[in-house]
């Protein structure tokens, strides 16, 4: 949609949207997520979609046809390639290298790692800092958090069937990590 790095436009947004195959709730959640900034017109847009078409049984003309394939191609051709899992792609050593140039203990880090934090509750301040430790764009972290399962990568022998838990708030998780008040305040913040 846009060049890797740089958010994308409410026109690249809106457009990826109309395009989804099951524009549905779920959908509608996951963009609302990833662009808050675009909210109003996500929810005006997903609401134009639901309604009600009535039904024309005349086939396209040769004319529409040609229309319809020269709009998907060129929007096909817009879409960012599906890269691989930029969490995936780091080793243990690479994860303590972000601990440490983020100057967040591990078990914030391991949160992160394992999807436990709800994305929106995330400064956009930490999440380019994250990115960049990572060697990743914003816009493909973003996406991998929202396509990943949210399934820890430890192994533990359990009575029932795993399940993914609920996402908590970054600052929870920095709580819990022993962050002091000071430090979990400039991690919070929005500003330089």
């Amino acid at each position: 949609m846009s060049p890797a790095g740089e958010r994308p436009s409410r026109e690249a947004v809106l457009d990826a949207f109309a395009v989804e195959s099951e524009p549905d709730r779920s959908t509608l959640e996951r963009y609302l997520r990833l662009y808050p900034e675009y909210a109003a017109e996500l929810v005006d847009l997903s609401r134009e979609l639901r309604r009600e078409i009535p039904e024309d049984d005349a086939p396209l003309s040769a004319a529409d046809q040609a229309l319809i394939e020269a709009a998907w191609s060129q929007h096909a051709k817009a879409l960012p390639a599906a890269g691989p899992d930029p969490f995936a792609a780091l080793t243990a050593d690479d994860w303590r290298a972000v601990a440490r140039q983020l100057d967040v203990p591990r078990q914030v880090i391991t949160a992160l790692r394992e999807r436990r934090v709800s994305l929106l509750s995330i400064p956009q301040r930490f999440l380019k800092k994250l990115a960049e430790a990572m060697r990743c764009s914003l816009t493909h972290l973003q996406m991998s958090w929202e396509t990943a399962p949210l399934s820890s990568a430890r192994s533990y022998k359990a009575d029932g069937k795993p399940r993914a838990g609920d996402q908590v708030t970054f600052e929870k998780v920095l709580i819990d990590a022993g962050v002091s008040d000071e430090r979990r305040a400039e991690l919070l913040t929005e500003d330089e």
